[in-house]
């Protein structure tokens, strides 16, 4: 193998389609949904925020508690919806409604993409929930 062949680690870790980096970066996006409501907590837990559009906010509280207990126990990524197998995207059905949520990666700032996403140290995540109509 020539060296142009070989795979910079560091070159990896900045692929998110790379499967290594992808099955990293999934394992944070499914450890950081499946803790919103859990405090204190687990150190494994990547930094981030949940963040909801207006139409989620306006919902009833009763709707936003099924739409976050569906959240947190989601696990239907398949091909067509998470090609790549990040965990950042995925459709939810509440009371009749499809919600969205979806995970951009963010520099410890908030301000740029990260350049090291599989990194927790080095990257903050916002899961957004929204309508399909608020995209």
């Amino acid at each position: 193998m020539t060296q142009a062949q070989q795979a910079n680690p560091a070159d990896i870790a900045q692929d998110v389609t790379h499967p290594q980096t992808a099955a990293i970066i999934a394992k944070q996006n499914d450890a950081f949904r499946t803790s919103i409501t859990a405090c204190p907590k687990s150190p494994d837990t990547p930094p981030g925020k949940l963040v909801m559009t207006a139409g989620i906010a306006a919902q009833s509280d009763a709707f936003r508690a099924a739409l976050i207990g569906a959240l947190i126990t989601f696990d239907a990524f398949d091909a067509d919806s998470d090609p790549y197998g990040l965990h950042e995207m995925g459709v939810l059905e509440i009371e009749g409604e499809r919600v969205w949520f979806k995970f951009d990666l963010y520099d410890e700032n908030y301000e740029y993409g990260s350049e090291a996403p599989g990194n927790p140290k080095r990257t903050r995540r916002v899961l957004t929930l929204h309508f399909p109509s608020e995209y």
